[in-house]
């Protein structure tokens, strides 16, 4: 039995992991094809983190050093895993980068991919320069500055609309994203914060501030900061004759037609699931649910453990995850898979 434990992807999933490993006194090796620690916070720069308020380059920064400066940690950084081979207590992987890893358990901290707005062209993105991401104003926010792309101007009407690549059968987007209600609210504050006089909506079908977001977001953001929200079933986004974009679609507790201009329109982008996921699936021999995230073992009995013996897998590489439950969800794979390696005979299939 090898008693390191093989971490992919280096998002706050995979870095809990490695810390809950390592803290049990076992040796990891976190494995991650881009060449920045992070994920997702790091490399899209978000800004602030819901619901701790910190920034994200600060919060997922201490994150890596804490991994990065960990003796027991030892990091592949612009790698995948080609190849594995061998069944749990004793897998062999070969990385890309000519590496060759023995390790007792495998944990797929893999994370998602944002939706890429392209694929519900007739809400304006990519057509026209002032329809943007939540992604995107992210980075505005961690910027200073809230500005329309095609001019440099600050906007006087914002409009976001959620569930862009979520809860949307006609393009194979069944599921709800969790996070995009919260993260929205959050964002239309930190637009108010920045640009005061900008009046802010939101355009929804139904709000899912769920836990105790609910008071520190939905209704701090309407009572506070004035955000505006509209029930509404949006059609297209245009652009109006004097250059402004116009939001067609239907108020649908008055049940009547709205067209609505504004500077600056951003899409609330859903969580998909990782697009190297089939060479995920194929490489270490787990599932796929049938949307495209890595499936999972027994629920109950069998926490984290994908498909395949020895093999686990948590946080957004499951399903649409906060950040608060991804470093839980790390933490609890660590647990999971140390003590499935001291008890081989009753690991879980």
């Amino acid at each position: 039995m090898i008693d390191t434990v093989l971490i992919v992807g280096a998002g706050p999933t995979g870095l809990s992991t490695a810390a809950g490993v390592s803290s049990a006194g076992r040796k990891v090796v976190l494995v991650e094809k881009e060449k920045v620690l992070g994920g997702a916070p790091i490399l899209s720069r978000y800004a602030k983190l819901v619901p701790s308020g910190e920034w994200a380059k600060d919060a997922i920064g201490r994150m890596v050093k804490r991994v990065e400066s960990d003796a027991r940690v030892t990091i592949h950084r612009g790698a995948k895993v080609a190849r594995l081979t061998g069944d749990a207590g004793d897998f062999t992987a070969t990385l890309s980068d000519g590496a060759e890893v023995r390790a007792g358990a495998v944990i797929l901290a893999t994370g998602f991919t944002h939706f890429d707005s392209i694929n519900k062209p007739e809400w304006g993105f990519g057509t026209f320069e002032d329809v943007v991401t939540t992604t995107q104003v992210e980075q505005m926010v961690a910027a200073g500055k809230i500005a329309c792309p095609s001019d440099g101007r600050t906007p006087a009407r914002v409009c976001i609309l959620l569930c862009v690549g979520s809860r949307d059968r006609q393009i194979g987007r069944e599921w709800c994203s969790k996070i995009c209600c919260t993260v929205s609210a959050n964002l239309a504050m930190e637009i108010k914060e920045l640009a005061p006089k900008t009046d802010v909506y939101i355009y929804y079908m139904d709000i899912r501030t769920f836990g105790l977001y609910e008071d520190k977001y939905y209704w701090r953001s309407q009572e506070e900061f004035r955000i505006k929200y509209v029930k509404a079933r949006i059609a297209e986004v245009t652009r109006g004759p004097d250059g402004r974009l116009l939001v067609k679609g239907e108020d649908t507790l008055v049940k009547r037609p709205i067209v609505i201009p504004f500077d600056l329109v951003v899409h609330a982008i859903g969580m998909d699931p990782n697009l190297d996921n089939p060479e995920i699936a194929k490489v270490f021999g787990v599932g796929l649910e049938k949307h495209g995230f890595i499936d999972r073992a027994e629920h109950y009995t069998s926490s984290f453990a994908s498909t395949r013996r020895g093999i686990y897998v948590g946080g957004a590489a499951l399903a649409p995850e906060d950040i608060d439950s991804c470093i839980s969800h790390g933490l609890a794979m660590a647990m999971r898979a140390v003590g499935d390696l001291h008890a081989p005979a009753q690991a879980a299939a």
